[in-house]
């Protein structure tokens, strides 16, 4: 398959206390530039999350942000008093009081400090980052989906101009004999009037010459294998991207050189079309993986 790298996923997990939410969106690039928009909490998982895009990702500007957003009205860091826990540490002070009455009794100060008498409704942080993490793998899952699919449409686009190239070829070769005889005798009638009808083997050597500089047949068989390069590139798939844009540049060579050597107005417009076409897909195959 063919991919895009423009892209955009998202995946959330809700609670009480709010929604956490990752987000991947992704332009193009000539290398993976991936960077991170995370709150402070979530700085620890930096590592395994470009650990996990880099092993499924090969090109783009990559952004991944996770947020935490708290639901409207909740206090998700709010303090909640341990009721029973703080009764028995007060019932056990009185005892050791009873047992020990010259002992200081606990103030309130350390009874609030007395682990677990004192909770939150805050979400802890294991639980938030192990939530984000797999909410990457499911955005992740959907994100490679949609530049899947968005690489398809690219794929029959280049597919198409392709065919409009083959279209363009097949119609000029056929003419090339007959445009290249109109040249000769043009030619030669130049070379006539010009040297009188004297020197008639100069006159042969010319022709020879300018024919051969002319004959656009070379450029033709390379367009034609360059196009076939590109259906079995984009049958097979996979990271396709430079050696398409590579390619791009060869067809784009070959179209100009036709045009350089263009003797009639029916090849010179055909080489204009081809560069045409070819700028069209050089512009998509920019966005391909």
């Amino acid at each position: 398959m063919i991919y895009s790298m423009t892209g955009y996923a998202s995946a959330q997990h809700e609670w009480p206390q709010g929604t956490l939410l990752v987000e991947l969106r992704a332009v193009n690039h000539r290398f993976l530039d991936v960077s991170l928009r995370l709150p402070e909490e979530f700085r620890s998982l930096e590592s395994p999350i470009r650990e996990k895009l880099a092993a499924r990702l090969n090109r783009g500007k990559v952004e991944c942000r996770i947020a935490f957003n708290s639901q409207q009205g909740v206090d998700s860091g709010s303090l909640q008093l341990n009721r029973t826990l703080a009764e028995s540490l007060l019932n056990l002070g009185r005892e050791l009081s009873a047992l020990a009455p010259e002992a200081r009794p606990l103030s309130i100060g350390e009874v609030l400090r007395w682990p677990g008498v004192l909770a939150t409704d805050a979400l802890p942080p294991e639980t938030l980052q192990a939530t984000a993490l797999t909410l990457l793998d499911a955005a992740l899952e959907d994100f490679l989906a949609n530049r899947g699919r968005e690489g398809e449409k690219l794929a029959g686009l280049l597919q198409d101009r392709a065919a409009q190239m083959e279209v363009l070829l097949a119609n000029i070769r056929p003419r090339l004999p007959q445009i290249v005889a109109d040249y000769e005798a043009r030619l030669t009638q130049r070379f006539v009037d010009a040297l009188g009808g004297q020197d008639d083997e100069r006159i042969r050597q010319e022709i020879v010459m300018f024919a051969q500089r002319i004959d656009v047949a070379e450029e033709l068989d390379r367009l034609t294998a360059h196009i076939a390069e590109l259906r079995h590139i984009l049958k097979k798939g996979g990271n396709a991207g430079k050696r398409l844009d590579f390619l791009m540049q060869e067809l784009n060579r070959e179209a100009n050189t036709l045009g350089s050597k263009s003797v009639a107005v029916e090849s010179s417009r055909t080489s204009m079309e081809l560069k045409v076409l070819i700028e069209q897909m050089r512009e998509q195959v920019q966005n391909i993986e």
